[in-house]
């Protein structure tokens, strides 16, 4: 019982439908939909910007979709009280010439579930990450692209540079900003969950997955990132472990910074933060575009 109950908050895909829309934001877009690598649909908006430029973000994962993600229908404890748009930071890049490509990783929103019918905190999805780049590229064929990742989508976008024929060999790919990229074992462990459950939920974890969830490591395929890339984290965010983002840090060969966020104690309040100020994120992708 506690073993699928924990395994269905990690792993189990729609928890949250889309709450927002660019049309509520004014913005001139299409829907979209592509093929992820392995050729499972992905669904998405192009949001029409300039023409020499794209961004490409990745969502964080299990409760979250393109549009942000919603307090409303996730019980009577919630992480953060409001609604985080996504589309606030897609607005601010549009109106500086930008265009932005917001698309729903596979499970979550309106994409597909994947072969692997379960959210896999990164491995699978860097297929939908390769999948959004190559789309980008032939919708906007001269457009440099940014990529803007944020907590699973940092980590499935770090496993795609690790991928055979994967990000690194995307010329158009020149800059990342990675957010609060986050280890499934840092995060289970920063829970402080009794170990009887997490590993109950583990089990049942890796059954439905088809692997041990606690051995893959994004933090081993950073050195493979070869565009200069910005690391941003909440220094007081409690459901993580400042050591594994300092590794992720160390492991990056490329030209780089960390920005550490003196914010709200809230793993949250750095996913509100981007949308707040936008203009800091834009800076990176504005020097290397």
């Amino acid at each position: 019982m506690f073993g699928k109950m924990i395994s269905n908050m990690m792993v189990k895909p729609y928890q949250s439908p889309l709450f927002d829309s660019p049309e509520a934001h004014g913005l001139d877009y299409e829907d979209v939909e592509f093929p992820a690598s392995d050729g499972t649909t992905l669904r998405g908006w192009l949001i029409k910007g300039g023409e020499d430029k794209v961004i490409v973000q990745s969502h964080f994962g299990v409760q979250c979709n393109r549009s942000g993600w919603s307090p409303k229908g996730k019980g009577p404890i919630k992480p953060w009280k409001e609604d985080i748009k996504f589309l606030r930071q897609a607005r601010h890049f549009v109106d500086q010439g930008y265009s932005f490509l917001m698309y729903d990783l596979r499970g979550h929103g309106e994409s597909d579930l994947g072969p692997t019918p379960w959210v896999s905190w990164g491995p699978e999805e860097a297929k939908d990450v390769l999948g959004a780049v190559d789309f980008a590229s032939s919708r906007i064929p001269d457009a440099a692209i940014g990529l803007l990742s944020i907590c699973m989508g940092a980590a499935s976008t770090t496993y795609a540079y690790g991928l055979e024929e994967g990000l690194a060999s995307r010329d158009q790919v020149k800059a990342l900003i990675a957010v609060q990229p986050l280890l499934y074992t840092c995060f289970i462990d920063a829970l402080g969950m009794p170990g009887f459950m997490a590993r109950a939920g583990e089990k049942v974890s890796n059954e439905r997955l088809g692997f041990d969830m606690s051995l893959p490591n994004f933090v081993e395929h950073a050195p493979k990132i070869n565009v200069p890339t910005l690391v941003v984290q909440n220094k007081n965010d409690p459901w993580t472990q400042m050591s594994m983002v300092e590794d992720y840090y160390n492991a990056l060969m490329v030209e780089k910074e960390l920005k550490l966020l003196d914010i709200e104690k809230s793993r949250f309040a750095a996913y509100d933060y981007i949308g707040a100020h936008p203009e800091e994120l834009m800076g990176w992708f504005d020097r290397y575009m």
